[in-house]
């Protein structure tokens, strides 16, 4: 029986894994001789503000289920975090009533509970009242169920509307003056559809790299891809970076 654990959890361990296989550099502090932090230009963070589209997390033992015996994610693109990617393998989500979506791409790597992401368009189209949850935090969520090449899989639970947050490592939270599980403020200017999104929640750890993560509703809100400027800033802060 597969444990649910927390995502900053997984995420910690798999960054640290990274480090010590050599694949990638650990952020220095601010003011390290010679080096700037990890992803920084210019000696500040650089922000990137990325579309979190549908996409679902799976076990290893549901990868078994679905893709085969034996079968593993395979990475077809990595993400902007190092050590996290797309895998090649999709899968259908099917709701009540029969409605479905068909090819909702599979994140790796696997995790210790499945979880199935979903903007609020997806789920009315799927007829699933999903709400909105930081990931990991899947108790008492609506399930659905997945369809591979190879079986399916009936989640009781784990569909959930992603909450928006911000990867960062702690020289970014320095220079913002947050902490992880703080809240901040993005602002996105674009024409005619600028928009401030509040309760951003900040998800810092040694390796990461300066990321929001919007759903494709807030994206097309915000009209994203038209954006002349992004801002982000501690909430509740008049000073903004």
């Amino acid at each position: 029986m597969s444990l649910a654990v927390d995502r900053s959890r997984i995420e910690s361990l798999v960054r640290n894994a990274i480090r010590q296989s050599g694949l990638a550099t650990a952020a220095p502090s601010v003011g390290s001789a010679g080096q700037q932090p990890l992803g920084w230009v210019d000696g500040k963070p650089n922000l990137r503000v990325s579309i979190s589209a549908r996409h679902c997390h799976l076990t290893d033992e549901h990868v078994e289920i679905l893709f085969g015996r034996g079968s593993v994610l395979e990475p077809d693109k990595d993400l902007y975090q190092d050590g996290f990617y797309a895998a090649k393998q999709t899968v259908m989500v099917v709701g009540p009533r029969k409605r479905m979506l068909p090819s909702v791409r599979v994140l790796g790597p696997t995790r210790g509970a499945s979880q199935v992401e979903l903007a609020l368009t997806d789920s009315i189209s799927l007829g699933i009242n999903a709400p909105v949850r930081h990931s990991g935090k899947i108790d008492g969520t609506p399930g659905c169920v997945l369809v591979g090449p190879a079986g399916s899989v009936q989640l009781e639970q784990g569909v959930i509307r992603a909450a928006r947050h911000v990867h960062m490592n702690y020289a970014d939270a320095e220079y913002y003056g947050v902490s992880n599980g703080d809240m901040m403020q993005l602002s996105v200017r674009s024409p005619d559809c600028s928009v401030s999104f509040e309760d951003v929640l900040v998800r810092a750890d040694e390796a990461a790299k300066l990321e929001v993560h919007i759903d494709t509703d807030e994206g097309n809100a915000c009209n994203l891809d038209a954006a002349t400027s992004v801002e982000l800033k501690k909430s509740g802060c008049a000073c903004q970076h």
